[in-house]
């Protein structure tokens, strides 16, 4: 019996995606390889890395003149890699929790950072009513905030170049890509297993790159575009996998149906937190995640956090425990997560409460 998987990440894959990838590791297509052993340079593996990229321009109507790469290092060499290459004099970066402050804290080592903050509110919510500098290079931003619980539901037309770390809440709504020069993100949430780092790019925002900074060679962006992902060996199996999630998206419908099963599953969960004696929210409400869902006990049950956490494991939910940063508990809900699954930790939640509030 597969359990009810509530992992920040590495997360919840799809049945089909973990099927075809265990079978590929044993044999590729039959050719008595595999995918763990065939050769990158090959036949095989280079219609493999096609595909995933024609699936990702298709699912998301990506626009002509934008390259998408699969890299190594996560979202964390991201953070240094944007700045090493676009960050002349000034960026603004708006900060709404973990990651993106670790994103700051990288681009300060290059040029001057315009900070704005929800910091003061413990990252409850998204800033709202700020104004962009005139003289900022790019705008950074994290559209989902795995730890905190909040997530951003707009495209933004600051006018200025646009990049954004989607890490956890890629391919869970429809995205107007043209808005953005960048976007990024660790493929351990909804697109594959950890291990690739996906990029979407505007190539004509390489005219951007700081010219006098001396780039070593495999930060540079132009290097894995001229490279088509593969100037070093790609992480060939992750590429597989997240070829075969973007196919199971593509089944059921593209990032429409997305979109519908995220609002189901969240509006499921929430509705059980808001309604509870024992648990609570504390993210404001017009910014919660519909990803990554973060709730604690309210004051009077907080001795019961590690003894809930306990009965729900026992009624197969796992991956409930919150970021050890912040405690109380966190459901991140992604594409592969069920109703099923969301409707499990609502009864397992039900039931302890019935027993101790």
């Amino acid at each position: 019996m597969r359990k009810h998987i509530f992992n920040a990440g590495p997360c919840k894959l799809s049945d089909p995606a973990l099927k075809n990838t265990a079978e590929a590791v044993l044999d590729l297509n039959g050719i008595g390889q595999s995918i763990l052993e065939v050769s990158h340079r090959s036949k095989d593996f280079e219609a493999i890395l096609n595909e995933a990229v024609a699936l990702m321009k298709e699912i998301l109507n990506i626009p002509e003149g934008y390259s998408v790469l699969f890299l190594g290092g996560g979202a964390s060499l991201q953070f240094a890699m944007i700045p090493f290459n676009f960050l002349k004099t000034k960026a603004f970066y708006l900060n709404t929790g973990t990651w993106a402050t670790a994103a700051i804290k990288e681009a300060k080592m290059f040029g001057e950072v315009e900070v704005v903050s929800s910091e003061d509110k413990k990252f409850t919510y998204i800033p709202k009513g700020y104004k962009i500098p005139a003289d900022v290079d790019y705008v950074h931003i994290t559209t989902n905030n795995t730890i905190r619980g909040t997530e951003i539901f707009e495209d933004y037309n600051f006018g200025k170049p646009l990049i954004a770390d989607v890490s956890s809440d890629f391919l869970s709504r429809p995205i107007d890509v043209s808005k953005y020069v960048m976007l990024y993100g660790g493929a351990q949430k909804n697109l594959g297993p950890a291990g690739v780092t996906f990029v979407i790019i505007k190539n004509d925002f390489l005219n951007n790159v700081v010219a006098d900074r001396k780039i070593p060679t495999m930060l540079q962006y132009k290097t894995h575009i001229d490279g088509g992902s593969m100037y070093n060996t790609p992480p060939c199996v992750n590429i597989f996998t997240v070829r075969e999630t973007l196919k199971w998206v593509k089944s059921l419908g593209g990032l429409k149906a997305m979109d519908k099963l995220a609002n189901d599953r969240a509006n499921l969960l929430y509705g059980a937190i808001d309604s509870s004696k024992m648990f609570v929210c504390p993210v404001v409400k017009e910014d919660r995640s519909r990803m990554n869902i973060v709730f604690v006990m309210k004051d009077q049950y907080k001795d019961k956090e590690d003894d809930f956490i306990a009965f729900a494991k026992s009624k197969n939910c796992i991956g409930i425990k919150g970021h050890r940063s912040v405690g109380g508990f966190r459901a991140s809900t992604y594409n592969a997560c069920t109703m099923e699954d969301v409707q499990a930790l609502v009864n397992a939640m039900k039931e302890y409460e019935a027993k101790n509030a």
